[in-house]
């Protein structure tokens, strides 16, 4: 019939029934399926296109008598599954598989059912599961398969007795009044939609209208036996149990020669009689009464889209609850708004813990991603964390686990929640149960709710009586819904494809109410139950194995107090032991359980929450709670716990908590002539602090010392041992590139001297952070000619000739031999004479020279590193350059590692597979800048052996945790500022969804209004890309102003206050968001105005990648949705040219005609309405296209004349369309072709013959067609639907 006519369309329609639904696949390999959701109903799964298939068989499900007629046949008569390969067997494989399908999905306790088993059994191929196809087309073949496969049973005219109904058609003849009649049988009625406003005017075409033969098209009476006037009309003659109706919403356009689908609005009826419809009208009314009981919905288009149905459960299987906004009154959701006001008024956006703990307890989930936390706090107050929160509360990671008492982590630590009301473990969703008892009373659906609804000036919209309750069963996904959902489906994209209707005579036993086994046979019933116990196991081991954590221990005694933090007392061992534990389990279980690991251990064990830093191991926050598990307490898996008295380690007080947090600072001290004797026999440890000189040569030497982060400066001078007169330094970090340049080494660097003030300030609060630099000068250094003080700068200049870089070789890559003597190490190291002009590339050769390494086998390569302060090698540096672009300070330490060095043009990456590296543990590779996200993830894939297409890349966030993917895999690693270093994780999986949009914005440069404001902009932007010009004889360019990283749930005033906040619109005056026009770009050129100051992005369905251009305006707007923002230019009198545009704003939402349109014009020019002449512009084409009062079209049916509309064809206007006008009163010349038209028309008549001799010269006219065929989407062959049954006659 239809064949694929319905298959997905990944551009048109992306995302439709090509994916599941969410939810209806399990996350990993071996996890147990979900179960039930809050509706206890059971969805399907989709197989990648059968969501037409699982909305007919929910439908089916869902018709009780169906399903009945079904059980009621037995094996005897159906056979057996197990037999099917048997010789000689007869099965009748199609009723079974179906039996065994409705019975998973009344009694499986399960979120989907599976339809693999049925399909199969339908002959289908894998392949057939993504071939989507027309539901009406599968209603009339599973109907006819399972009629062909019921064939000699008790069930074999079940669907003739519910289904069948018989229609009589008549033509009388007007001479003799001869009747003939004609009877014709369906099973469902196909009801026209096009020009049709209601499926009850549809049916009245259909049924009532008569159609005369006359004129030329007259009727040959059998009786008269000549040409005469005849009438011709249908009844229904016989009225089915169920009526099931198909609207024909997909048609074919002859003139475009392309199908369509008709999206006008249809309403249908919840209650319809029939009885005007029938050829018999002498019965009850309740004779011809149908209730509406199933809606299939189709979204999308002609060439793709997804169906989900719209179903009543009759049987009250269900458990149905008001969806949370719709069902509470509009009184007391005004009040409630108002309530929520005032919290918010009142809530304290100084107080971190105050704001966070509100953004998670407003969410329906009272938890949210960490990753999106950030963001939802931006949202809250306008202010990101690090603005707001950072100096004072330290990162927002460190600032959760230091309030553990209020938030926890959850579902791994990608989420955090409230203690005081936590998610499940298992679903981080709120049971069924806790969400009614935590739901407002107006949301109640037991009996007893009507107790604490209010008054009736204030009552919410009628619960449904029993057994009228509507869901939406999508795929997987079953939600509630009410009545007036279904309104919303008689138009547009997504709308009502299939209706069924059942008598209203129809009454359902009490017994089958609530009860899913009724007239399910028993072994159906046995074999749910049989499956329902494995998957309850299999969630049980999922569920242990799954709340396994392993933790690491850390016992005191191995550990001693040193620089703030602790550190292992025997490097080798590290004093840790790993233990893997249930967190299900309570505290004191742990402590149990260390108790009896530590058979020695005596005295109170405290247990304490730990973490590595570079200054070493803190503790955080104490166990105390005995009866708490694990997961309660916020334990995860990877925790450090550190096992101690709870008082002191090896008698020193321990600062526990993230207020003390320690901070591994770089000390830096002047190494003078004077100090010489005594370095020289401290030789070894100059060495490993990177400082040390030879000969006696002045500079300065680095110790790394941790120091509390509570701790005040003037207690870090203290415990440096310094005199008070001394002057604490932070190196200047604004100008510290451009001053490296004193000298020829480029050893000038600048350090700002701490006021006084700063002494009685901690080092939290100073934003001091690990790895920064402290100086540390006595007033005797500035004799010296290395120290100058000017104001509170210190200037340290290195002198000329100390021009060296230090070289140490490490054979793997990782730190100096242990096990080798003094002498060894000397010899790995060497001082290579360097300058900052010397290229890096000279510098390696020369270590590889004096350290011997040309004797290594030949080819092997060799790369240089530096090291951070924790002892981390660096990316290795870039050997095309200088020392000094490079930013390598001479008198450094730089690590030669084998290796191969990236080109200026490459990038060095670290990357892991799965998760966040380790570190240490990642993997390295160079790749080129231009490189492509979908060719880096390739090329790692290639390293590490891995292949497939189920991959994607993520960056690590803030807290180095693996973070957002890369969503546009076609963009290279420059343009989303990936830059060397950086880490990657190959995570297993397609691309997630897209929460988050990535906009690009542009700027439209209009010299009436932005000449100034964007002067600067213009300027800086001469290497940015840009567009070309937007439309023929427009000069302007736009040029790119950056991106912008929003929510989809943003509104579009969100998104402008974004898009100022950007660096090159800084200088742009704009009071509010309403003097600011945002474009949607199409090809480059303004397609359409973002509308609706408090619409959501995704209600504008912007996507990822989307084009933005911005405009500035000089006065406010606000467009409406039927308001079109065109350009008019008025023709000069007698010439073949325009005055300048100008913008006008037509609002069509009343009369969209022509009429209206010149009105409009008129109006704005002073002008008659019947002196102007208007034509559109098309500047692809260089056209003009005339607009008038065409000849309205009149329909034969409805004898009505329809009113056209500019807005649809032929004219399509649309924002930013030209429009041209021409007083007649004044110009004569109709005419609205100018110069440029013409030499525009020109060009496009040459490129049509360069491209037509080219075609010719490449050969025969088949390749010709096939260039013109690649040009366009190429579709898949239509496939006819089919289902095969065996022969059972």
């Amino acid at each position: 019939m239809f064949g694929n006519l319905f298959e997905e369309e990944e551009e048109e329609e992306e995302g439709f029934a090509s994916t599941p639904s969410k939810g209806n696949v399990a996350k990993a390999a071996g996890e147990p399926p979900p179960a039930r959701g809050r509706s206890n109903l059971c969805g399907i799964r989709n197989q990648g296109g059968t969501c037409y298939l699982n909305s007919l068989l929910q439908t089916l499900l869902f018709t009780p008598e169906f399903r009945e007629e079904l059980f009621a046949l037995g094996p005897g008569e159906l056979g057996c599954l197990e037999d099917k390969e048997a010789p000689g067997a007869k099965v009748r494989v199609i009723p079974l598989e179906l039996q065994r399908l409705f019975a998973r999905l009344l009694l499986a306790d399960q979120q989907s059912a599976s339809t693999a088993d049925l399909t199969e059994s339908f002959g289908w191929n894998s392949s057939e599961g993504t071939n989507q196809h027309d539901v009406q087309e599968l209603n009339r073949i599973l109907f006819s398969a399972l009629e062909h496969s019921l064939v000699g049973t008790t069930g074999s005219t079940f669907i003739h007795r519910l289904y069948h109904g018989t229609i009589v058609n008549s033509i009388v003849c007007k001479e003799c009044g001869n009747v003939s009649q004609r009877q014709e049988d369906f099973l469902d009625l196909t009801v026209c939609v096009c020009g049709v406003s209601s499926l009850e005017e549809g049916l009245w075409n259909m049924f009532v209208e008569e159609e005369l033969f006359e004129g030329n098209n007259l009727y040959c009476c059998a009786q008269c036996d000549r040409l005469v006037t005849a009438a011709k009309s249908a009844k229904m003659k016989k009225l089915p149990p169920f009526m099931t109706m198909s609207l024909l919403r997909f048609s074919f356009d002859f003139a475009k020669c392309e199908r369509y689908k008709e999206t006008g609005r249809y309403g249908f009826p919840f209650t319809i009689n029939l009885r005007p419809f029938c050829e018999q009208t002498n019965g009850e009314d309740s004779d011809y009464t149908y209730d509406l009981f199933s809606v299939i919905i189709h979204k999308g288009g002609c060439y793709g889209g997804h169906y989900h149905a719209y179903i009543r459960d009759i049987d009250q299987l269900g458990q149905w609850e008001p969806p949370e906004d719709d069902c509470k009154p509009k009184t007391q959701r005004k009040v409630k708004e108002e309530v929520k006001e005032a919290c918010e008024t009142k809530l304290q956006e100084d107080n971190p813990l105050s704001v966070l703990t509100a953004i998670i307890a407003q969410e329906s989930s009272k938890s949210v991603l960490i990753d999106q936390l950030g963001q939802k706090l931006m949202d809250k107050i306008g202010s990101s964390w690090s603005k707001k929160f950072r100096k004072h509360y330290g990162p927002i990671g460190k600032f959760l686990q230091s309030h553990n008492d209020v938030f926890m982590l959850v579902s791994n630590g990608t989420r955090v929640a409230l203690k005081a009301n936590p998610p499940s473990p298992v679903t981080d969703l709120p049971c069924p149960a806790e969400h009614t008892n935590n739901s407002d009373p107006s949301t109640t659906s037991g009996p007893g709710a009507a107790k604490q609804q209010p008054g009736a000036d204030q009552r919410p919209e009628p619960e449904p009586e029993q057994g009228s309750h509507w869901f939406d069963l999508n795929d997987s996904t079953v939600s509630s819904i009410r009545e007036s959902d279904i309104e919303k489906q008689f138009q547009g994209k997504e709308s009502a494809y299939m209706l069924f209707y059942r008598k209203t005579q129809l009454h359902r036993p009490s017994e089958a109410l609530n009860n899913p086994q009724y007239k399910v046979p028993s072994y159906l019933v046995q074999m749910a139950q049989e499956e329902n116990i494995k998957v309850q196991e299999m969630r049980e081991k999922f569920e242990a194995t799954n709340n396994m954590v392993e933790l690491r221990l850390h016992l005191a005694p191995c550990y001693r107090l040193e620089n703030g933090a602790l550190q292992p007392a025997n490097r080798e061992d590290g004093g840790r032991t790993s233990l893997s534990f249930d967190r299900r389990k309570t505290v004191g279980d742990l402590r149990l359980a260390i108790y009896q690991m530590q058979e020695l251990w005596e005295g109170d064990m405290a247990l304490t929450v730990a973490k590595s830093l570079p200054a070493g191991l803190h503790l955080y926050n104490t166990l105390t709670d005995d009866n708490v598990s694990l997961y309660s307490a916020g334990i995860h898996t990877n925790y450090d716990l550190f096992v101690w008295n709870g008082r002191e380690v090896c008698g020193a007080t321990l600062l526990i908590g993230a207020e003390w947090e320690p901070v591994l600072l770089t000390v830096v001290r002047p190494f003078l002539g004077e100090d010489v004797e005594q370095e020289k026999g401290n030789r070894v440890e100059c060495e490993e602090t990177r400082g040390g000189f030879e000969d006696g040569r002045p500079g300065l030497k680095r110790e790394a010392r941790g120091f509390a982060g509570g701790a005040t400066l003037g207690e870090v001078k203290e415990a440096l041992g310094e005199p008070k007169e001394s002057l604490l330094c932070q190196e200047h970090r604004g100008g510290q590139r451009g001053e490296q340049g004193a000298g020829e080494g480029g050893g000038a660097s600048g350090w700002r001297v701490f006021p006084p003030d700063d002494m009685q300030r901690t080092l939290k609060e100073l934003s001091l952070k690990d790895g920064d630099a402290l100086l540390v000068l006595e007033p005797q250094s500035f004799d010296s000619s290395l120290f100058t003080l000017n104001g509170d700068v210190v200037t340290v200049t290195t002198p000329s000739d100390c021009r060296w870089l230090q070289v140490e070789f490490q054979p793997h890559g990782g730190g100096g031999g242990g096990g080798e003597g003094e002498e060894e190490e000397e010899r790995r190291k060497i001082k290579v004479p360097a300058t900052g002009n010397m290229l890096l590339c000279e510098v390696k050769q020369r270590a590889v020279d004096e350290l011997g390494l040309q004797e290594k086998p030949p080819g092997a390569q060799f790369c240089l590193r530096q090291v951070d302060c924790t002892g981390k090698l660096l990316p290795p540096v870039c050997e095309e350059l200088s020392v000094r672009d490079a930013g390598v300070r001479l008198m450094t330490t730089l690590t030669l590692c084998p290796g191969n060095a990236p080109k200026a043009s490459q990038l060095f990456l670290h990357f892991s597979v799965g998760a966040a590296p380790s570190a240490g543990m990642e993997m390295d590779i160079i790749v080129e800048e231009t490189c492509t996200v979908k060719d880096c993830l390739k090329a790692m894939l290639d390293a590490v052996g891995l292949d497939g297409t189920c991959w994607h890349l993520r960056r690590l966030d803030w807290c180095e945790e693996v973070g957002e993917p890369l969503m546009d895999e076609d963009a290279s690693l420059s343009e989303l500022k990936i830059s060397s270093g950086e880490t990657l994780v190959v995570t297993e999986g397609q691309l997630p969804p897209k929460g988050f949009l990535m906009l690009t914005m542009w700027l439209y440069p209009d010299p009436k209004y932005m000449e100034a404001d964007f002067k600067e902009v213009l300027t800086a932007g001469e290497t940015q890309n840009h567009w070309p010009p937007l439309c023929a004889g427009n000069a302007v360019e736009l040029r790119s102003v950056g991106q912008v990283e929003i929510s989809d749930e943003a509104t579009l005033e969100e998104l402008k206050t974004q898009v100022l906040a950007l660096p090159a619109l800084q200088s742009v005056c704009v009071p509010t968001t309403a003097f600011m026009r945002l474009w949607q770009l199409e090809g480059g050129r303004l397609a359409r105005i973002l509308r609706g100051q408090q619409l959501t992005l995704r209600k504008l369905k912007l996507t990822c990648g989307t084009d933005l251009c911005v405009q500035q305006l000089l006065k406010e707007e606000d467009l409406g949705p039927k308001e079109v923002l065109l350009n008019v230019k008025m023709g000069v009198p007698g010439e073949r040219s325009y005055y300048p545009p100008e913008e006008l704003v037509w609002v069509a939402s009343r009369d969209s005609s022509p009429r209206s349109l010149r009105t409009c014009l008129a109006s704005h020019y002073g002008l008659s309405p019947d002196s102007l002449l208007l034509a559109k512009h098309q500047p692809d084409k260089h056209i003009w296209e005339e607009i008038s009062n065409w000849n309205q079209q009149v329909s034969k049916k409805k004898k009505k004349k329809r009113t056209e509309s500019l807005l649809g064809a032929p004219f399509h206007l649309k924002d930013g369309d030209t429009i041209g006008i021409k007083n007649l009163l004044i110009d004569n010349n109709r005419a609205f072709f100018t110069l440029e038209d013409e030499q525009g028309q020109q060009r496009l008549r040459e490129q049509a013959e360069q491209r037509r001799k080219g075609e010719k010269a490449a050969g025969s006219d088949g390749a010709g067609r096939q260039t013109k065929a690649g040009q366009n989407k190429t579709r898949k062959p239509e496939v006819a639907l089919s289902i095969n049954v065996g022969v059972f006659r």
